[in-house]
């Protein structure tokens, strides 16, 4: 097949995954709303419990993943990475779609105070900056293990091996920055289907984190 069919497929593999990701986002929410509805009551989540920042915090995680694992099946010629893309994109957008609902269904806005404040009782030293000030917006998603600017967008201008594995290095440092946010709810929460979000979060970005490093290493990626 000419090369131009084949870039002519792109488009297509692009809407295709953009439109999976809404529709798994508004079956989230519509799930969420139908089988909490009705469900405020004296043990419901406040503004400031750790369930409530746990949702506004990784809503914000989740929506950086969803865009590079976007970038990368976009860009990727790698069946196995576009697969992980797909599989990382899709869930991300169904537990992000889901933790949206939760705050509606709470009653509570979905920004709050500073990101990762909530996560000061497990003992946390990383909720705090230098000063024992909490951390600005920037150094949160520094701790988050998020991509900054300069990282997205080189990671939108690489191409072949060179943004498979700017991808992995990347969703590596992403994941890593998720787990001791999920451990941290584990510890502290209480409200039964944000822990059982949380463990599949630190269950599911664990096992991607060893996948991503034997991609890592069959795709020859160094640094």
């Amino acid at each position: 097949m000419s090369d131009d069919a084949t870039v002519g497929r792109r488009p297509l593999r692009w809407w295709a995954i953009a439109l999976v990701l809404l529709a798994i986002a508004a079956l989230a929410f519509a799930v969420g709303r139908f089988s909490t509805f009705g469900a405020q009551g004296p043990g419901t989540p406040g503004t400031d419990s750790p369930e409530a920042g746990f949702a506004r915090d990784m809503q914000v995680h989740h929506a950086q993943a969803i865009q590079m694992a976007m970038e990368i099946y976009r860009e990727t010629d790698d069946d196995e990475l576009r697969v992980l893309a797909y599989d990382i994109a899709t869930g991300q957008a169904g537990q992000r779609g889901e933790m949206y609902d939760w705050l509606v269904q709470w009653g509570l806005s979905q920004s709050g105070g500073p990101m990762m404040q909530w996560m000061d009782a497990s003992g946390e030293s990383h909720a705090h900056g230098g000063d024992g000030e909490p951390m600005t917006d920037d150094e949160a998603r520094e701790a988050m293990g998020m991509a900054t600017d300069a990282e997205l967008a080189a990671l939108e201008e690489a191409t072949g091996q060179a943004a498979d594995c700017l991808f992995l290095e990347l969703m590596i440092r992403h994941h890593e920055g998720a787990i001791p946010m999920a451990d941290a709810l584990l510890e502290l929460g209480t409200d039964p289907r944000a822990l059982q979000v949380a463990g599949s979060i630190e269950a599911g970005q664990t096992a991607e984190i060893d996948a991503m490093r034997s991609m890592q290493s069959r795709l020859g990626c160094t640094g």
